[in-house]
């Protein structure tokens, strides 16, 4: 039976010989594994590695496994793991519906549907032909997370999607994320610094450096 999460097995993180991180753990369906540490600690390059773009001037060791399959050696496209950075990163010369529709999969039928569903979800019901730069901060960071899951990725990493947030939006952005995670059943990791993140994602938390 194919055991369904995403697994750090005895991975091994370095640089130029010199060890960064170890970390050999399971992060269940739903559940949100998260990453504490200063700047150089490691985080962004565990994250890169999980990604599937390391540099090459980092070494690596162990394997990493995602529903049961080794994807290694996989080259990022093909991963199925989806990202939220920072940043909503939308693209600025399509409309906020082009930015759901950019990263769904060929096969979904009635793409119009599942937009306008999702926004609707969102609390932007009648924004698809919106300019993303006539959105709120708040709004874009709904957009480029419903662009995340409308991708269907199968895990996902967050490389700290609330720093730049005001307190309340930050607490909102919080609950959405995590609540939308837990209930699509994604295997998650968060990177971060605050740990009030981390103690609101509700998963395992580890600290590096």
């Amino acid at each position: 039976m194919t055991e369904h999460g995403l697994d750090f097995e005895k991975v091994r993180l370095a640089l130029h010989g010199r060890p960064l991180l170890a970390l050999d753990t399971r992060i269940a369906p739903g559940e949100v594994f998260s990453v504490m540490g200063p700047s150089g600690s490691g985080k962004s390059t565990l994250l890169a590695y999980a990604a599937g773009f390391l540099a090459p001037a980092f070494q690596a060791s162990g394997r990493l496994r995602l529903n049961g399959h080794d994807i290694t050696r996989v080259p990022a496209e093909r991963r199925g793991i989806g990202l939220l950075f920072q940043d909503p990163l939308l693209f600025p010369h399509l409309s906020v519906a082009g930015n759901l529709r950019f990263g769904m999969p060929r096969r979904v039928p009635c793409k119009a549907q599942r937009i306008a569903e999702a926004l609707s979800e969102m609390g932007l019901a009648g924004y698809g032909d919106r300019d993303p730069a006539t959105l709120s901060g708040g709004q874009q960071s709904r957009v480029a997370l419903m662009r995340l899951l409308l991708s269907q990725p199968r895990a996902v990493l967050l490389d700290e999607p609330f720093s730049k947030l005001d307190t309340h939006l930050r607490q909102e952005m919080r609950r959405l994320v995590f609540d939308r995670l837990r209930e699509a059943g994604l295997p998650s990791l968060l990177v971060t610094h605050d740990r009030e993140d981390a103690e609101a994602a509700g998963g395992h938390i580890i600290s590096l450096g």
